[in-house]
């Protein structure tokens, strides 16, 4: 449908799972591709040969999204490259999972630096971007769009993940409060909290019939999603369609906020 044609994506933490299914996503739907990586180059070259194979633009950049000094260098590189930036996807994310009192300092600031201070520092740079150029006409009726990847988790307490269930918590209100401040100049803030999806980081809990059977039991809908089912959320929030959805949480958990485990016990 090229409805992102012409215009320029950052998607952070996309050389695997739901950041590659959503670089692969609007790259197909006609946007130039920045697939940032933090240690797998190979992987990230490899969806960007993927991407200019389809006739599509790519590029892959290394960077830590925690660090400042990173998030700049990766902008910079990126504008040189295609000139500016119309969509930012914050998706780069990691767990350290423990018990709350075996939990590290180094645990928690791990989490909390690349999973909700990450999503500040991009969210900041693109913001600044978005500002100075404005709405460019017939490229998108908004001045820019972000997308912060959130978790369930932002409102279902998760005992052992709780640096991972603080910094989704965190991305909720850094979300609403950036698309409550930056709404004037016509920039379009949201957010999806992804449910269970088949990713590396959670393999173990699908990846055979019985964990998988066990997972089922939080999930209504009755299967485990996949990467395309927030990919395609995504296009639809970087996309026109979308122009009026603004601070917005998108939940795609085939249920799990439901809380299954109340049904017949309420």
């Amino acid at each position: 449908m090229q409805r992102l044609k012409g215009q320029s994506a950052l998607v952070t933490g996309s050389s695997s799972g739901i950041g590659k299914a959503m670089a692969l996503a609007m790259a197909r739907e006609g946007a130039n591709v920045v697939i940032n990586f933090h240690s797998n180059e190979s992987s990230a070259q490899q969806i960007v040969e993927e991407i200019t194979s389809e006739g599509g633009n790519a590029i892959a950049i290394g960077a830590d999204v925690s660090k400042e000094a990173d998030v700049k260098r990766m902008f910079g590189r990126m504008f040189e490259a295609f000139g500016t930036i119309d969509i930012l996807v914050n998706n780069a994310g990691l767990q350290k999972d423990a018990s709350f009192v075996d939990m590290t300092l180094d645990d928690w600031e791990k989490v909390i630096g690349i999973n909700l201070t990450g999503q500040f520092l991009c969210a900041r740079e693109a913001a600044k971007e978005f500002i100075r150029r404005g709405v460019v006409e017939g490229r998108s009726v908004a001045a820019g769009k972000i997308i912060c990847i959130s978790s369930v988790h932002e409102v279902i307490p998760w005992a052992g993940h709780v640096n991972y269930a603080a910094s989704k918590g965190g991305v909720m209100l850094l979300m609403k409060s950036i698309a409550q401040e930056l709404a004037p100049y016509k920039i379009r803030v949201n957010s999806i909290a992804p449910g269970a999806i088949k990713t590396p980081i959670n393999r173990s809990a699908w990846a055979d019939p019985e964990s998988e059977k066990k997972l089922l039991e939080l999930i209504p809908y009755g299967r485990v999603g996949v990467p395309e089912d927030i990919a395609n959320a995504a296009v639809w929030l970087a996309s026109d369609d979308s122009d009026y959805v603004h601070g917005e949480t998108l939940v795609i958990d085939g249920g799990m906020t439901l809380y299954p485990g109340f049904v017949g016990n309420g």
